[in-house]
């Protein structure tokens, strides 16, 4: 036999919850900690009355209880970098000398940045890893333009069109020559 649900100090705050929620989300966990606790259901029945795993709607009730995971009733959700390997301040002033140098003229070689990240961390990265730190602070990698701001494009056309034929194949009959031997 299944042990009863513990928790009969929430249920009154878990059925305010009921009547105010407003996502599906909110109405989950509260009916995670009702259904068990009002109607004796099983941890396995309450999972499959809510359209969840049953390891999932034991989350959500240790969330209620713990008054995490829904916003307005308890801490707000978890979010951000949680696998960070610097702040962003530690990052701006670990990029700080490579925009310095970019400032001034000088390209910013990302292969550099990587190797210096590397050295920092104390272990290798992704090459990803320095573009997504070059992006999170505003860098964008530069292409070259298809053609120069100032071109001409009639004059371009004009010199195409009545250049000489510049295939660097002889003008003949168009027969190959063949050698006898």
């Amino acid at each position: 036999m299944a042990r009863r649900a513990s928790g009969g100090e929430w249920l009154e705050e878990a059925k305010a919850c009921l009547a105010k929620a407003r996502t599906v989300e909110e109405l989950r966990q509260a009916q995670a900690v009702v259904l068990p606790l009002e109607y004796g259901l099983s941890l396995e029945q309450t999972a499959r009355a809510i359209g969840v795993s049953a390891g999932w709607a034991c989350q959500l009730r240790t969330r209620f209880v713990r008054g995490e995971g829904v916003p307005g009733y308890g801490a707000s959700r978890r979010g951000g970098r949680r696998r960070e390997n610097m702040t962003r301040e530690e990052e701006a002033a670990f990029l700080l000398p490579f925009f310095e140098k970019a400032r001034v003229g000088d390209i910013l070689v990302v292969s550099e940045i990587k190797q210096a990240l590397d050295a920092r961390l104390g272990r290798t990265v992704a090459l990803a890893s320095a573009y997504n730190l070059l992006h999170r602070h505003g860098w964008r990698k530069l292409a070259p333009d298809k053609r120069h701001p100032k071109a001409d494009v009639t004059a371009q056309e004009d010199w195409r069109k009545n250049s000489p034929a510049s295939s660097g194949k002889s003008t003949g009959s168009g027969k190959a020559k063949v050698r006898s031997g």
